[in-house]
């Protein structure tokens, strides 16, 4: 991108600015552009593959103004913002959002991926929608029921990723950039931002910004571990693994956390040839065994090949694809496939701030460290999402977005209670939880009984003829309070919120069991696992209580 600062002649009120801007608004290859009437002055970043400053200079000229010179950047004098927004993705937007509804002077400088970020543009809806999209394919080749023989699916890759594509697009359009787009105190640009000194921020290495606050939300990439040979080698992540348009025959995911699984899944039941290899003992290592063991044990009965436990020697490439060597238990093995996908959890964006220089404090593992108000050490920056080390989640950082902002210019002191926070694994099935597990509870001598039921004795579920996974839920036994939760199960994302706001509001478990549930859904699990803290379920009738 391009800046262009020109002098304007003939302005003579804000409005003789908005009447320059408007014959720029639909533009190709204008990226933003800033028209001051106080100033006399026009800045414009720009795409020169696009539109040329020539261009830029003859449309202003047909109007009754004029263009009389150009200010080199050097000397074009740094604009002074209320807020600047580090970032372009959840967090940012939902800064953008209420900054814009307190009137605001705002500026957005976004680097790295396009505006929207990782969840809409390389995370949460391709990932999702391929996610639906396998599910589609192995329902028409699989059935629970033998009376229902499926003669199998045609699959076209290439279709797929193009609706994929398609969909992305039309999101990050009606979802971000369409909703800010009347916004009157938002300016967003393209580009690196760092800072210069606490109040002021260089970016592309050019363009100087000043504001009386900041909010970093750089969010996060992934993090590619130290294997020999891994950096030598043409590896996918997720972002660039979703724009592949042929498909792989083989893949190997490095990795066994949530990401990893989603993907791994997907693929495998779109029909490529999936190996997922992990480090750790079990996969959704920060889980508790019995919910990594129940969902490996599935994921294996759908075919995905799992190997875990492994120390990883070396990784090449050669004509024929990927290699990757390992060992476990004093054993060698080797892997081949024809692409590698690196899915091994991610670190932060903070690398191009130039923390350092302002003296802004980061963790041992490169986060911003921020104090409950989402407030860094230097009381006039903030940050939220992905860049902290808070729960790295789309609605957690739209959540600190806004609320940094509101303690920021408001004074609110707001603060964030992850304590009942639910989360959801997109596999099949899927895996969900709110609260804490049993670990947890020993960790902080809570005492605690934990009650299970298998999908086995649902009713919901035996009527199905899927019986895969199981609810768990933990109380607290002083209390009877429920405290946590944890999900495998087909749909079972759908059940995890009514357990998070009963963690979150103090229900006991004795009114979960009295609660009338619908007979014939899943959501009936919970009172039957509710029940299970007294009784056997397995001697009561369907209805019974």
């Amino acid at each position: 991108m391009e800046i262009l600062n020109l002098k304007i002649k003939g302005m003579t009120c804000d409005h003789c600015a908005t009447s320059i801007d408007k014959q720029f608004r639909d533009k190709q290859g204008i990226d933003s552009k800033d028209i001051s009437y106080p100033k006399g002055t026009g800045t414009f970043t720009f795409d020169e593959n696009e539109i040329s400053k020539e261009e830029i200079i003859s449309i202003i000229n047909a109007t009754p103004y004029e263009v009389t010179g150009e200010i080199p950047a050097e000397n074009a004098s740094p604009t002074t913002y209320d807020l600047i927004i580090i970032g372009g993705g959840s967090a940012a937007f939902s800064a953008a959002i209420k900054a814009e509804s307190l009137g605001l002077a705002t500026l957005m400088a976004n680097g790295g991926l396009e505006f929207g970020g990782t969840c809409v543009n390389v995370g949460c809806v391709p990932s999702k929608n391929l996610i639906r999209a396998g599910e589609a394919a192995y329902h028409a080749s699989h059935s629970n029921f033998t009376g229902i023989r499926p003669k199998g699916v045609d699959i076209d890759f290439g279709q797929v990723i193009k609706d994929k594509n398609e969909l992305v697009a039309s999101l990050q359009q009606k979802k971000y950039m369409d909703v800010v787009s009347d916004f009157q105190g938002l300016k967003m640009i393209r580009g690196w931002a760092e800072f210069i000194d606490r109040k002021t921020i260089l970016v592309n290495g050019k363009d100087k910004y000043k504001a009386l606050k900041f909010l970093v939300a750089t969010g996060a990439t992934t993090k590619i571990p130290n294997i020999k040979g891994l950096a030598d080698v043409d590896y996918l992540t997720n972002i660039s693994l979703f724009d592949l348009e042929k498909q792989p025959k083989s893949m190997i995911v490095l990795g066994g956390g949530y990401i990893a699984l989603e993907i791994a899944q997907a693929y495998h039941r779109l029909g490529t040839k999936v190996t997922l290899l992990q480090r750790s003992g079990h996969v959704l290592s920060k889980l508790s065994s019995d919910v990594a063991e129940e969902l490996t044990s599935h994921l294996r009965d759908d075919g995905l090949v799992i190997h875990t436990g492994l120390n990883f020697i070396d990784v090449s490439e050669n004509d024929d694809g990927i290699r990757v060597a390992t060992e476990q238990d004093g054993t060698q093995k080797t892997f081949e496939a024809e692409k590698i996908l690196v899915s091994t959890g991610t670190k932060p964006n903070t690398n191009r701030l130039a923390a350092e220089r302002i003296g802004l404090k980061l963790t041992e593992k490169g986060f911003i460290g921020v104090n409950e108000n989402l407030e860094s050490n230097i009381p006039n920056i903030y940050a939220a999402g992905d860049c902290i080390n808070t729960p790295a989640y789309v609605y957690t950082a739209a959540f600190e977005g806004k609320t940094a902002i509101e303690n920021a210019f408001s004074g609110m002191g707001k603060k964030s209670d992850y304590s009942s926070l639910p989360w959801v694994v997109f596999t099949d099935p899927q895996v969900a939880g709110a609260g804490m597990d049993e670990t947890e509870a020993e960790n902080l001598n809570i005492p605690f009984e934990v009650s299970k039921i298998g999908l086995k004795d649902i009713p919901r579920a035996i009527a199905a003829n899927d019986t895969r996974g199981f609810i768990k839920l933990i109380r607290n036994t002083e209390t009877d309070k429920l405290i946590g939760a944890r999900i495998v199960a087909p749909e079972g994302g759908e059940l995890i919120q009514q357990l998070s706001m009963a963690i979150k509001y103090g229900i006991t478990v004795k009114k979960l069991a009295e609660s009338f549930y619908p007979y014939l859904t899943l959501g009936e699990g919970i009172k039957l696992a509710a029940i299970t803290f007294g009784k056997d379920v397995a001697k009561l009738s369907c209805c019974a209580s």
